[in-house]
């Protein structure tokens, strides 16, 4: 099945959201992530100016956004819920990380509509609607400071979503300009940088050719590793020629 088709599979529920803003930020990530389908549990303030100003671009999803009095409606018809939890209840299912449990939620997209379920900014989710989800989630937050916002958490679960329907390996936004590339340089370009470089060395006094010591072959190992381009050679051999006259010495190699 399509990336896209599971990702439009996935219903973003809000429990009891207070704050108009957050439910703007929290369409926002969604869309940037390419979720669609929101969906409200009895939310304090909605529509909302705010909402829309947080939204940014996504205004869309709000103006679809279904509103709901309970979670039990908000998830009629889906095939699996899961449950956004900074704790371990004793009831609930185990808790899983962001990584394997996204995973889990694409697997069952594949057989129907899934949820992911977010509680309230202050209280988070209660039991009961923890039990009414099938799996459950935590962020591995610091533990020094493990505050997350809603919009946040959202952005989180929705990109591990759009990972795990991709299989690790989603698109990029296609370039628009020309990619600040060239052809690498030969064999012979890049020995031709070491004999002018070796040659500037020797005629500044930086290298003694009767005891050059290690310097050379770390600057071919230093120069190995920068996977040189053609242009590159070029810009470095232009400073080394530049270098050549003003101590009076002629381009050499």
């Amino acid at each position: 099945m399509k990336p896209e088709v599971l990702l439009s599979r996935i219903r973003v529920v809000l429990c009891r959201p207070s704050h108009p803003g957050n439910i703007g930020a929290a369409a926002r990530a969604m869309k940037t992530m390419g979720l669609s389908d929101l969906r409200l549990v009895s939310p304090k303030q909605f529509p909302d100016p705010e909402a829309d100003t947080r939204a940014t671009g996504a205004v869309d999803l709000l103006a679809n956004a279904r509103v709901s009095d309970s979670l039990a409606e908000a998830l009629h018809g889906c095939v699996f819920a899961v449950a956004l939890s900074a704790r371990q209840r004793d009831l609930g299912p185990a808790i899983g990380t962001p990584r394997d449990t996204m995973a889990r939620l694409l697997e069952r997209a594949s057989l129907g509509e899934v949820a992911l379920v977010f509680g309230n900014e202050t209280m988070g989710l209660s039991n009961e609607e923890v039990l009414q989800c099938q799996a459950a989630v935590t962020i591995p937050t610091s533990p020094d400071f493990s505050s997350l916002n809603l919009g946040a958490a959202v952005q989180v679960l929705c990109y591990e979503c759009r990972m795990a329907a991709f299989s690790g390996a989603a698109p990029l936004r296609e370039q628009l300009t020309t990619p600040f590339t060239a052809p690498p340089a030969t064999h012979d370009e890049i020995e031709g940088l070491y004999g002018h470089l070796e040659a500037v060395m020797t005629d500044t006094g930086f290298l003694n050719p009767a005891q050059p010591g290690r310097l050379l072959p770390k600057l071919r190992r230093l120069f190995g590793r920068a996977d040189l381009e053609r242009d590159e050679v070029n810009i470095l051999r232009g400073i080394l020629a530049a270098t050549q006259q003003r101590t009076g010495h002629g381009r050499k190699g």
